[in-house]
């Protein structure tokens, strides 16, 4: 299923297109962005808009949810599985299990962390992680 949102043309780069659109329900629910309720997003631009026409972006809403699992969930569950294998490794090791659980967790989670930062890099240049303007509302007079 994709979303669907309105938004302004602001400007136009190739096949790519600077869109103003407002903030979503979901996005204004989550409440993490300060300031105003809108946002600027670049999308392919395939239906040929031109700066000022009202336009339509479309969002793979499995690529949001994908998005939202890996920086949201992957750090966390890292974390987690990192402080297991602390735990586990302290009994070979003999050492101490808390210190080693420490360390695991935050190894593991440092590890995370940099795979969404990877993460965030791979989706910028996936097209298919991108919006898309598929419908021109209003024409620019």
């Amino acid at each position: 299923m994709n979303k669907q949102q309105e938004g302004i043309i602001l400007e136009v780069i190739g096949k790519m297109a600077k869109v103003k659109a407002s903030r979503h329900s979901d996005c204004e629910n989550c409440g993490s962005c300060p300031g105003n309720t809108a946002i600027v997003v670049e999308a392919i631009n395939i239906a040929d808009a031109k700066p000022g026409e009202r336009v339509v972006i479309e969002i793979r809403e499995v690529n949001m949810l994908k998005a939202a699992f890996i920086v949201y969930m992957a750090p966390l569950l890292a974390a987690f599985a990192g402080a297991l294998a602390g735990n586990y490794a302290a009994r070979y090791i003999w050492m101490d299990s808390l210190l080693l659980s420490i360390a695991g967790g935050v190894g593991f989670f440092l590890l995370a962390v940099w795979y969404v930062k990877y993460f965030d890099q791979m989706a910028r240049t996936d097209e298919r992680m991108r919006p898309v303007v598929v419908a021109i509302l209003s024409k620019n007079i």
